[in-house]
């Protein structure tokens, strides 16, 4: 029933809404009481509308309240006034409001008010102890727990006594409001307290606490600060016992002893990690003189103190001198040995840690081996002292240096020599100077007997000195001369001729010749496309000559050559410039070949001239031929035998056709040809007539051909068809055949 009523009454105020007009007339939101308020206040925010309506009821709207444009509030009115209250505004309220009205379809919205919430509540202190012992932790929370986060704290630690800030920290809390630190107590801290202040933004301004005092913290020693004992009290004589303490007292709260340490300068003379004392024992010297510190030591405190021991001498340091450092061998060496003040009851003087005297000097012919340290040791009862070093150095003569390089292997040219210069006597150092032609070339110094060793590039034959010298008196020493004998490798090829034209007959000579090369060298001539030498030579010459005494045709073309010797290496042996040398004939000889062309020339005119002629000599007879009638021939076996008027079987061998078809070419050009039929006859001829033959008698077989018309065929004029027998004929000679003319006669 309640869901229908409530349905029908919602019903009715849309109706009535559509039915009745609204506008927002004015809208604006008031901050109380101001838009700065101290921290803690009380804060009301008053959002105001003012509407016009045709309603006798108000109309029903939603008041929205927004804080940096995030909605916090929302609420539904009939007012013309709603308030949100903020109880106790803290910084995090601070920020940008407003409100807006939404009333049917219509919304309006204040402008944006800026609220600042000034200052923040005194952060609170905790520690989680009052009473530490010296290098112990404290720890300390501070809060603000008004506030939100983030949250930047800052933490001091004070000393009661003198106010002085002995430590600051910083931390910042981004999600929380609140911190935990630790801090350690220090040496010499005896009371102490901490104060914490808060500090957070809001808007573009930083809002800081006051700062807050923490209890006082008591701070109790874990140790005592150390303290110097020295026995025997009073001056302390060289050569009596003496002993140095230093002590501590440790507190009960102590879990670990502290580690106490003794130097004398820097160095550490004693020490102990069990116990409250350390101590230092030795006989008393004026070496112990000085100043001693005592150092008390845990993880985290550190205590010092100091005190300075005098020590009275009892005689003074020995000195010892020589009458000279250095030596020749076979100088006379002394050295002795002196004290001040009481007089020392023994001497011994050492060479290294070999005593050599018993007394307070020593002398002797010097050697080699006398070179070294000497020291001297001076005593009264149980006092010792050492005097100060003598470095005695003995020279050893050098022996007679010597020069030698590795001859095995030869010098070539820009390649690097080792030369070795080594005296096999002689103390060391020795300082070695080669000489290259009188000029010194470089200087080193070697520490033993080992050689010294020196490069050089020589480019051509040198000569090599060294000299040796060291500490001994006597002037340096010098070497033998050492002789490098230098190989100058082939660096160019050129082949040269005395003339590239030459004449046939004449000799032809041919030089290649190299740059200053050491020899043997090894020359070969080529010929151009060639790959084998035609000529190899080896000389100690820097040219080679190849010549031949009749040049040819043959002897034609272009030519090179190559030159190495032993430090040319396969690859790089070297190729002169290519040659061409032109081989031309004499004049005679050309005179005489040009005679003999002109008469071939003149020869085959006449034999030409001599052809033509015959042959058109023998196209006049062809039509007279043509237009006779066979005769029958009868050979001597009297077989009967027809005369061919064809001039096929009258014509030399290679005749021509085409000179036989145009002589018998009928006189009208436009009547039609006549198509004969050709029978060939095989006649056997007697030649006895000398006009009939060429000069010969016998029998020979002439070919005829008898020629028929044929009125029903029209064809043009066509060679005459193959003879069965040309196989036969082919290997007849033209002069065989007889004339046209002896046919007839036949």
């Amino acid at each position: 029933m309640w869901p229908g009523a409530l349905l029908t009454l919602l019903l009715c105020s849309s109706l009535e809404a559509q039915e009745n007009s609204f506008t927002i007339n004015n809208i604006n939101m008031v901050i109380l009481p101001d838009q700065e308020v101290q921290n803690g206040e009380n804060m009301t925010l008053q959002c105001n509308v003012d509407i016009s309506t045709t309603s006798h009821v108000r109309p029903q709207h939603r008041v929205l309240f927004y804080k940096d444009d995030v909605l916090f509030r929302n609420v539904s009115s009939t007012e013309m006034t709603e308030s949100y209250i903020i109880p106790q505004a803290r910084v995090y309220d601070s920020g940008t409001y407003k409100c807006t009205v939404v009333l049917n379809n219509k919304v309006k919205t204040t402008p944006e008010y800026e609220v600042l919430v000034r200052g923040v509540p005194p952060p609170r202190v905790m520690l989680d102890k009052k009473e530490v012992i010296e290098g112990g932790v404290v720890m300390i929370n501070c809060s603000v727990p008004e506030e939100k986060g983030p949250v930047h704290f800052t933490i001091e630690k004070v000393n009661l006594e003198t106010r002085e800030v002995k430590s600051k920290r910083k931390k910042s809390s981004p999600n929380q409001n609140s911190v935990t630190l630790a801090f350690t107590v220090e040496e010499q801290e005896r009371v102490i307290y901490f104060q914490c202040k808060a500090s957070i933004i809001s808007l573009r301004h930083m809002e800081t606490s006051e700062n807050t005092k923490s209890d006082m913290v008591t701070v109790r020693e874990s140790f005592s600060s150390p303290k110097f004992y020295v026995y025997p009290e009073g001056p302390i004589l060289e050569g009596t016992p003496m002993h140095i303490n230093c002590t501590i007292q440790v507190a009960h709260m102590a879990t670990v002893f502290p580690e106490i340490i003794i130097q004398k300068d820097k160095a550490i003379v004693a020490h102990s990690r069990q116990g409250n004392v350390a101590t230092y024992s030795a006989m008393a010297t004026v070496e112990h003189n000085g100043n001693y510190t005592c150092k008390v030591e845990t993880s985290q405190i550190s205590k010092v103190s100091s005190i300075v021991v005098n020590i009275t001498e009892l005689f003074s340091k020995p000195k010892l001198e020589s009458s000279a450092t250095r030596l020749d061998q076979g100088d006379s060496l002394h050295l002795w040995c002196a004290t001040s003040g009481a007089t020392a009851d023994n001497f011994t003087i050492q060479k290294g840690e070999m005593i050599v005297s018993q007394s307070s000097s020593f002398g002797k012919r010097a050697s080699v081996w006398d070179s070294g340290i000497y020291t001297c040791v001076a005593g009264i009862g149980k006092v010792f002292k050492k005097s100060n070093t003598v470095r005695i150095t003995v020279c050893e003569m050098l022996s007679k240096p010597r020069i030698f390089y590795d001859s095995k292997s030869e010098v070539i040219k820009g390649q690097t020599v080792e030369v070795n210069c080594q005296s096999i006597n002689g103390t060391s150092p020795i300082s070695y100077h080669l000489l290259k032609a009188s000029d010194t070339l470089e200087s080193r110094t070697v520490n033993s007997n080992e050689p010294a060793v020196f490069r050089d590039n020589p480019t051509e034959d040198a000569e090599y000195q060294c000299k040796a010298n060291n500490c001994h008196s006597n002037s340096e020493m010098t070497s033998e001369l050492l002789l490098v004998k230098v190989i100058a490798p082939v660096a160019e090829v050129k082949l040269s001729i005395l003339n590239k034209m030459v004449e046939s007959g004449e000799e032809i000579v041919l030089r290649c010749s190299v740059n200053k090369a050491s020899g043997p060298i090894t020359y070969k001539f080529y010929k151009e496309k060639e790959v084998r030498p035609f000529h190899e030579v080896t000389l100690n010459d820097t040219q080679a000559i190849w010549f031949t005494t009749q040049a040819s045709v043959k002897q034609e073309g272009q030519y090179y050559c190559t030159a190495s010797n032993r430090a040319n290496l396969a690859p790089n042996i070297l190729k002169s410039n290519i040659l061409t040398v032109k081989v031309f004939l004499a004049p005679w000889k050309k005179g005489l070949i040009a005679v003999v062309v002109i008469v071939v020339i003149i020869a085959l005119l006449v034999l030409g001239a001599r052809c033509y002629f015959r042959k058109k000599a023998k196209a006049k007879q062809m039509p007279v031929e043509m237009s006779r009638p066979a005769v029958p021939l009868l050979t001597s076996n009297n077989e009967k035998v027809l005369s061919d008027s064809s001039p096929e079987a009258n014509r030399p061998y290679g005749y021509n056709d085409d000179i036989g078809n145009h002589a018998t070419k009928p006189i009208n050009e436009n009547k039609e040809p006549l198509t004969l039929d050709v029978e060939y006859t095989e006649v056997e001829v007697n030649s006895l007539e000398p006009q009939e033959g060429l000069g010969r008698k016998g029998t020979e077989t002439v070919y005829s051909e008898i020629r028929k018309a044929n009125p029903g065929r029209q064809q043009p004029w066509s060679p005459a068809p193959p003879d069965p027998q040309s196989h036969s004929r082919q290997n007849l000679n033209s002069n065989k055949f007889p004339d046209v003319s002896d046919a007839d006669n036949i």
